[in-house]
């Protein structure tokens, strides 16, 4: 990931004077991302065999820039659907709906290219559980949530962006099973608009 990562900052280095020259200077930006979330799949559950799958999802989100380099974040989605599986077979499925609030700081030395990184908290709700007969999940959860990503100006209000979050979901599982990390990273790339 680290050598990705400077793979696509030396190539947006490189790329032209007239886009370094481009100043984004808005109150607001939104940003709409292509994410692959992929989970860690952890706690006593996850080590008993308990996973789910790994998806692409849609992301929104909306920033306002106190300043220009402190921002707030509102990162959102729709619910997902993910299967639960037991040692690689399905045995259910139910939505997350996972919410996030960052705080960041944004670099501005850099010209076009913007480099943020960001903390906050994640409150994931989960719904339609469907389970085996005595199985069930702690609704809610609330955990931490950190990012670094970098959007790159195509012009005074477009920009592309580069985004990676570690977020903390857990639940528990009954019935003995116990504690589920879900804890995915969640890597995405996507276009932004600041006015």
């Amino acid at each position: 990931m680290k050598k990705t990562l400077l793979a696509v900052a030396a190539l947006c280095a490189m790329t032209s004077g007239a886009a370094m020259a481009q100043q984004q200077d808005g109150k607001w930006q939104v940003r709409v991302r292509a994410v692959h979330l992929e989970s860690d799949n952890g706690g006593a559950a996850g080590a008993a065999g308990v996973s789910i799958n790994d998806k692409v999802i849609p992301e929104l989100d909306i920033s306002y820039y106190f300043t220009p380099n402190f921002a707030a974040e509102l990162v959102l989605t729709y619910p997902q659907k993910q299967d639960v599986r037991l040692n690689g077979a399905k045995i259910g499925s139910l939505k997350h709906l996972p919410p996030s609030l960052m705080a960041q700081y944004h670099f501005t030395n850099f010209g076009a290219f913007k480099p943020y990184v960001g903390a906050g908290i994640n409150y994931t709700r989960f719904s339609n559980v469907d389970l085996p007969a005595g199985l069930d999940v702690k609704r809610n959860s609330w955990g931490g949530a950190l990012q670094v990503g970098f959007d790159y100006a195509l012009d005074k209000n477009w920009s592309l962006n580069f985004d990676v979050k570690k977020v903390y979901i857990d639940t528990t599982i009954n019935n003995g099973i116990g504690k589920f990390k879900i804890d995915p990273i969640l890597l995405g790339v996507g276009v932004g608009y600041r006015f």
